[in-house]
C-alpha cells in the first residue's frame, strides 16, 4: 500500500538533529530505498513529504515513530489514477448529470 506522509519540524528541530536521526535509522534497518518511493522537501525548508509503500499501517507507524520528537506527521493511504481513464470516467458521469432547473 502507497502511503503520503507530509512532515514538518518542530520550532526547535536543527538540521543536525534530523541528519543525525536519519542516518542512525537508516544505519538500524528501519528504514531502506526501496520502501521510499519520493521524497520531497518543499521551499524554504522544515516541511515536506514522503510517499512510502509499506504493507501494513503498523509497520509504517514503526518507521515514523522515531521522528516523533523532531516533526508532525500527517499520514494518509494514496492510490494512483490514470488521467485519460479517470477524464473518461468524468466524461460519462458528466453526460449522465441531471440539468439544473
Amino acid at each position: 500500500m502507497l502511503w503520503y506522509c507530509s512532515f514538518t519540524w518542530h520550532a526547535d528541530t536543527t538540521r543536525q538533529q534530523v541528519a543525525e536521526r536519519i542516518v542512525k535509522m537508516h544505519d538500524a534497518g528501519v528504514h531502506r530505498s526501496d520502501q521510499i518511493k519520493s521524497w520531497y522537501n518543499l521551499a524554504g525548508g522544515g516541511s515536506g513529504f514522503l510517499l512510502v509503500e509499506m504493507q501494513t499501517p503498523q509497520q509504517l507507524t514503526a518507521m515514523l515513530q522515531p521522528y516523533m520528537d523532531l516533526m508532525d506527521w500527517d499520514v494518509r493511504a494514496v492510490y494512483a489514477l490514470n488521467y485519460d481513464e479517470q477524464i473518461q470516467q468524468f466524461r460519462q458521469m458528466a453526460s449522465h448529470a441531471p440539468v439544473a432547473p
